[in-house]
């Protein structure tokens, strides 16, 4: 089967947007109900494509009120 993701963009802001609005959705599909599940969710989505104080900052964004 092909590998249908985009290749890492570094710095690349407009990727970065994408990556948390696809984080977002899925987090939001999924109806976690703890931290842990975020941050897997978020994980699977970037994929490699970003830094630790990136992903951090993703996950702090995309969790839900509740969780916080």
């Amino acid at each position: 089967m092909p590998d249908n993701r985009l290749p890492p963009v570094p710095n690349s802001t407009a990727r970065l947007h994408q990556l948390k609005l696809i984080a977002a959705a899925r987090v939001s599909a999924a109806r976690t109900t703890s931290r842990q599940q975020v941050s897997d969710i978020v994980r699977v989505t970037v994929d490699n494509e970003v830094d630790t104080s990136t992903f951090k900052a993703i996950v702090a964004d995309v969790a839900p009120d509740s969780l916080r």
